[in-house]
């Protein structure tokens, strides 16, 4: 597995909602919605998160779930433990070295 994936804002924004609740499992559009982004952008990301990094775990979701409610199968989303300590950490070394660039950009 690579150490830690570049972190765009886009990779922040889905870490952010993944971790509000790591046990959640979350699917796709869900996280297209909730991070404003599109669907070109979300699934890549995840997909690296997935395959790259061993950070998500992807499960399609039962007939009886979709079934049900009429419409194809999704595939869930969930940090795995790991995953969910290395992304708080990679995130909070992403906004320390946001804040410090910040500082240098504002002082005159």
């Amino acid at each position: 597995m690579a150490e830690d994936p570049h972190m765009t804002l886009q990779t922040m924004l889905i870490l952010r909602v993944l971790l509000s609740d790591p046990a959640r499992r979350r699917y796709g559009l869900e996280l297209c919605e909730r991070t404003g982004q599109h669907s070109g952008t979300v699934y890549p990301i995840l997909a690296r998160l997935e395959r790259t990094f061993g950070w998500l775990e992807r499960h399609k979701e039962s007939p009886a779930e979709h079934l049900a409610e009429g419409r194809r199968a999704r595939y869930y989303y969930v940090l795995t433990e790991e995953g969910a300590v290395r992304a708080r950490a990679a995130l909070d070394r992403a906004e320390r070295s946001r804040a410090i660039l910040n500082l240098r950009t504002a002082t005159p």
